[in-house]
This record gives C-alpha cells, structure tokens and sequence, in this order.
C-alpha cells in the first residue's frame, strides 16, 4: 500500500489502510461460540456498507493508540472507509456472500467470480511485495539506492491491474458459463435455477450447478469443450418426513438453512445400536454427499425422540 502511494495521503495512512482492510475480518471470534454461531455472525455488520465508517474510526483509534501521537483524522478516516469497502468488494465476489446491506437486508448477496482464496490474486500480491525487495537488492549491488522504491511502486501499480482486469475477465467468463448452463434442458426438463462456480485454479473450467423440481445436478462446464447436459451427477432431495421436520427446529439446522444457497437434504436409514436416523443438510456451493463441505447434522433417536444437531465445515462428525 505504502508502494502504491497510499502512504502520501497522510502520515500513519498505510497502516490506518493495512488495520481498515483487515478490521472486518474480526468477526471470526463469534467462532469461539460455536460453528454455527460463526456462521451467523461471519461477513454480517462488520462487512455492511453502512458500517464501513464505524471500521475506519477503530482502524485510525487502533493506529492512534499503538503510534502515541496525534493523528490527522480528516485524511485517515477516508482511506480507512476506502479500505473496508475494498475490502467488502472482494468477498463480494466470490462464492461464500456478504451482507452488504445490513441493517435494512441480512441477504447475503455475492457474484460467484472468485473462489474464496484466489491463487491467482495471492500470486499477484506476492510478486508486488517481492518484485521491491529484488530490486532494492539489485541496487545494492550496482550501488542504485533508490531502485527498490521506484520498482515498488511500479509493482504495486501492475498488481492493481492485473486485479482489477483479472475479476473483469473473470466476470465475462462467468456469464458465459451461466449462460451454458441456462440455454439447455436436462433430461426433457428445464432448469429452475442455475449457478456456475469458479475452479481453484483454472479460470475456464467451472463448477455448473442445476436445481430442477426435484434434484441437483452438478456439471463440469469448460469453456473451451463441449458441453453435454446428459452428463453430470445427480442429487435427489430426501422428502419432507418427521425426521427432517425434527432436525429443521434445531438451532445448528436453522442458521445453516438461513445461509444455504442450495441447500440438499440428505436422510439416513435408521442403523447402529441406538437406532437413530441421520438428516444431513450440505450446501452443493461447498461440497457434495460423497466429499461434504458446510453440513449440519443431527441424530434422531426415535425410542426417546431425542435429537443431536451440529454444525461443522467439513466431513459431519459422529457425535
């Protein structure tokens, strides 16, 4: 940031911006309450637009205790709510959503361009913080002092670029796998709803998800192949039964389906000692049956109709 010239802004700018970028990320410690509690409270009021202000007040109150010394606030608090809203627009374009417009809509909207952690927009990172360091390397060598601030801020520059032109041709191809998705029918049914998330790695390939009346289907679409709707796993939604109706009431179950985009319901046969029925609810944004993501589960026990539920962000746990 420094690189880049925020730190011309003011004096302090560049660490006000560095603890303003990351402040929103402080609601990870609702996680110490439980999975689920976390899931509630991450990417909620920290992460509105409203509040981005409230954020860059404690960035430049953080900065001014740690530094001891005044502060020029009028300067600081503006690239502080820059940051926090630079912040917010990066996680509102990858697949897990924000609440952006919170308090008047807890709706977590997202754009489903990049995956949570881009190895590409890291890799872009890396090269701006390394690329000065080289260099001022290479200076000492050959006796240029000021090579390594010159070359900074050309790194700097070039990694907002690529950023910024990189989710740009990032979004171009998402509409295009969308829109692969949407154009066919499935078995001779339309789809009611289609998605399309990004791969890891491979900006071409992506992830299809299809929702028809009754199942799920996931497909590999790849921009640069053919497209063959026959293909694909197929995922059915276990009916509404006592057992889900059940395991829906719980705590775990009920902030998990709030935050569900698409949402599959999974019933187990009774089995084991005990006789207990197993509901799992997935999010296919996350995982599937066979290698489950985000999962709430619960154990229902039909001699006592007691009820087990949690919550957890891999494979379900027996509990």
């Amino acid at each position: 940031m420094r690189a880049a010239g925020v730190g011309r802004l003011a004096p302090r700018a560049t660490a006000v911006f560095l603890v303003a970028s990351n402040a929103p990320d402080l609601d990870i410690v609702a996680g110490l309450a439980g999975a689920h509690v976390y899931l509630d409270w991450h990417r909620h009021f920290t992460h509105a637009l409203l509040f981005a202000p409230l954020v860059a007040l404690a960035a430049v109150a953080i900065v001014r205790v740690a530094v001891r010394e005044p502060l020029r606030w009028r300067l600081l608090v503006p690239a502080g709510v820059a940051a926090a809203v630079l912040h917010d627009a990066l996680d509102w374009l990858n697949i897990y959503g924000i609440r952006l417009w919170l308090p008047f809509s807890s709706r977590m909207d997202r754009l489903d361009i990049t995956p949570v952690v881009d190895v590409w927009i890291l890799l872009a990172l890396l090269l701006s913080v390394a690329a000065p360091a080289l260099s001022r390397l290479v200076g000492a060598e050959i006796g240029e002092s000021r090579r390594g601030g010159r070359y900074g801020a050309v790194a700097a520059a070039a990694a907002l670029v690529f950023i910024l032109a990189y989710n740009a041709g990032r979004a171009v191809l998402h509409e295009r796998a969308v829109a692969t998705l949407a154009s066919r029918i499935y078995r001779g049914e339309p789809a009611r709803r289609v998605a399309a998330f990004p791969d890891p790695v491979w900006p071409l390939r992506w992830r299809g998800l299809v929702e028809l009346d009754s199942r799920l289907l996931l497909h590999r679409v790849d921009l640069l192949g053919r497209f063959d709707p026959e293909k694909g796993e197929v995922y059915y939604q276990a009916p509404r039964s006592p057992a889900i109706e059940q395991a829906r009431r719980t705590v775990p179950f009920q902030s998990f389906e709030a935050f569900a985009a698409f949402p599959l319901w999974v019933e187990l046969p009774p089995g084991g000692a005990d006789g207990a029925v197993e509901v799992q609810l997935l999010d296919l944004r996350f995982g599937t049956p066979r290698e489950p993501g985000f999962a709430a589960t619960a154990r229902i026990f039909p001699d006592t109709g007691a009820v087990r539920s949690w919550f957890t962000f891999g494979r379900p746990r027996s509990r």
